[in-house]
């Protein structure tokens, strides 16, 4: 990936801190479209690291800020009282944290435990201090989650060296997290791709059909809108009133297996015509079917159960109330109302009042009366789909 095209993606705390060091120009990525960790990373490793220590002791704080003060790119931020110091490591991010095992108020056992329980420092290092040799003490406090310890008196070597691997281990630890965020995100972009390019088949799919029938070109589109309107006024979740949404269009698509004097004839069908006809919602659900696509599955059950009727006297299967799968239901009010309000070969598009009324008449008959509600009660939005919705989805 290009500079200019990862660049905008770190945060931006870290860019300015990288332009501040002077470190862009050096950090030009080199691994593609890894090069966002490279800025994070070098740019970390540039600044310093706050090492918390708490301690009641004087005179140890002294001792401890000393060590810490020697050692490159390590800063010691140290409190006497526990409680201020672990408020001060629930409100800041320390790289590390160095408690004494005895002290007041709290001790180093409960300090660690209310430490851990904060929020994002689960895998903070902490290197408990203390001169009691005792093995239950330190298999609590690894319990609890100390991470090292030192013993009293502490020698500066093994300080050091102690304190470095805990900073090394928090270094990786970040670095881990960097990277599963930049892949969790790299995988919603991959996932949101794919899913804009089933869409956009699903649509091309829909439209195979449409093109059959060129006066009903807008239909997909209008039907498509209303009945995601009436999903969202029925209270379904966001999700699902976006599988409406793509899979909707797919409704009539067995349609492409229907015979042109039939689907394009100006006269109304004769019943044998009219038996041909019906098969588009079995067709329809067989071409969809078998999909481990949630979009196509729930187009396939839309294609076999929009023509089902509340009483029960809809094709193909005859289900009646509640037995008709929701999104049948709703795609059913949407597909009729916007056929009333078009032009078809057969018959001039209704008045809207007209179309309106229809809708009222034959809730709890042809139509589920809760989605004919649902689809009424929000006439602003209703009349804004019939007014600018086309053929090209605007």
């Amino acid at each position: 990936m290009p500079e200019d095209d990862v660049w905008p993606s770190a945060q931006r705390s870290d860019r300015v801190a990288v332009y501040s060091l002077g470190l862009r120009r050096q950090l030009v990525p080199k691994a593609g479209v890894l090069g966002i960790l490279v800025y994070c990373a070098q740019f970390r490793e540039h600044r310093m690291n706050r090492i918390a220590i708490i301690d009641d002791s004087d005179i140890n704080l002294m001792l401890l800020e000393n060590l810490v003060g020697k050692m490159e790119g390590c800063e010691a931020v140290i409190f006497q009282e526990s409680l201020h110091g672990l408020r001060w490591c629930a409100e800041n991010l320390p790289d590390l944290v160095i408690v004494d095992y005895m002290m007041p108020e709290l001790d180093g056992l409960e300090f660690i435990s209310r430490f851990r329980r904060v929020p994002g420092r689960e895998q903070l290092p902490v290197l408990m201090i203390t001169a009691n040799d005792d093995k239950a003490v330190r298999y609590q406090a690894l319990h609890l989650g100390a991470t090292d310890f030192l013993t009293k008196p502490v020698d500066g070597m093994e300080f050091s060296a102690r304190v470095r691997n805990m900073l090394a281990l928090n270094t990786s630890q970040r670095h881990l997290a960097d990277r599963a965020a930049w892949l969790a995100d790299e995988v919603a972009k991959a996932t949101k791709t794919v899913h804009d390019r089933e869409h956009e088949l699903l649509l091309r799919m829909s439209r195979a059909a449409e093109f059959r029938d060129p006066e009903t070109g807008a239909h997909i589109q209008r039907m498509a809108q209303f009945s995601h309107l009436i999903a969202s006024q029925l209270g379904l979740p966001k999700a699902q009133q976006e599988l409406i949404l793509q899979a909707a269009p797919m409704h009539d698509v067995g349609k492409i297996g229907i015979p042109d004097a039939i689907l394009l004839k100006k006269d109304r069908l004769t019943a044998e015509e009219f038996a041909v006809m019906k098969r588009h919602a079995r067709l329809g659900s067989e071409l969809l079917s078998g999909s481990e696509s949630t979009v196509l599955q729930a187009a396939a059950l839309i294609a076999l159960t929009h023509h089902e009727k509340y009483d029960g006297s809809g094709y193909p299967q005859g289900l009646s109330g509640t037995d008709i799968p929701l999104f049948g239901r709703i795609v059913a009010v949407a597909d009729v109302f916007d056929a009333l309000l078009s032009d078809r070969s057969y018959k001039r598009a209704w008045p809207l009042d007209r179309a309106l009324n229809f809708l009222h008449q034959e809730a709890g008959a042809h139509f589920d009366p809760d989605c004919v509600n649902a689809f009424l009660s929000n006439p602003d939005d209703l009349r804004k789909i019939y007014t600018n919705v086309d053929g090209t989805g605007t």
